[in-house]
């Protein structure tokens, strides 16, 4: 079983930055691959970020140039850095992981980002 606990959310001034950051813990299992999602209010969730384990990434269109992901495997961490934040960006942040074979799927709790205009 894989646990994620997610920090960094918050309340921010359009232009401003945020990073939020992910830790996974528990036993017997490898990362294939991790990233994160958002949900607004009315809407899907959808990917804005993923990193696999060879360090490729992967971006959503609407957060290219303004948002990195990264990972230290050594701490099971991946970060979020989040610059130029619109209000658009407002949503609940979801850590996301993928185990290796089986391919388990964990989640997050979800942490809250408002951006003000």
């Amino acid at each position: 079983q894989v646990q994620l606990v997610e920090s960094g959310g918050g309340l921010v001034q359009a232009g401003g930055s945020l990073t939020l950051s992910c830790t996974a813990s528990g036993s017997g299992f490898s990362i294939n691959a991790m990233g994160w999602y958002r949900q607004a209010p009315g809407k899907q969730r959808e990917l804005v970020a993923s990193i696999l384990s060879g360090g490729i990434t992967n971006y959503a269109d609407s957060v290219k140039g303004r948002f990195t992901i990264n990972r230290d495997n050594a701490k099971n961490t991946q970060y979020l850095q989040m610059n130029n934040l619109k209000p658009e960006d407002t949503a609940v942040y979801y850590c996301h992981l993928q185990t290796t074979w089986p391919f388990h799927n964990y989640w997050g709790q979800g942490t809250q980002v408002t951006v003000s205009s």
